[in-house]
């Protein structure tokens, strides 16, 4: 998968605009160690996430549903939690 823009980019605008979201293989994203030990005998090209990787936010609708839930409990956000807690920096 080559990374592209989110196709839902006009909704993230409102809610968020200081973040980018783009599509990527979980290989491409480079997730921490902690991320790829949960997501064991997986192929990380297969795997999909769409994030902001910069801010460390993903868009769970268009988020393989395995990561997601290897993201759990990570120092990541999934969109709907940024946008009510807004971290600072």
């Amino acid at each position: 998968m080559s990374t592209r823009s989110c196709p839902d980019w006009p909704t993230m605008l409102e809610l968020a605009p200081e973040l980018h979201f783009k599509h990527y293989s979980v290989a491409e994203a480079r997730l921490p160690g902690e991320v790829l030990v949960n997501l064991p005998d997986m192929p990380l090209d297969a795997l999909t996430i769409c994030a902001d990787l910069d801010h460390n936010v993903y868009y769970g609708p268009h988020t393989d549903p395995r990561v997601v839930e290897a993201l759990k409990d990570t120092h990541w956000y999934e969109l709907d939690v940024w946008v009510r807690e807004r971290p600072p920096g």
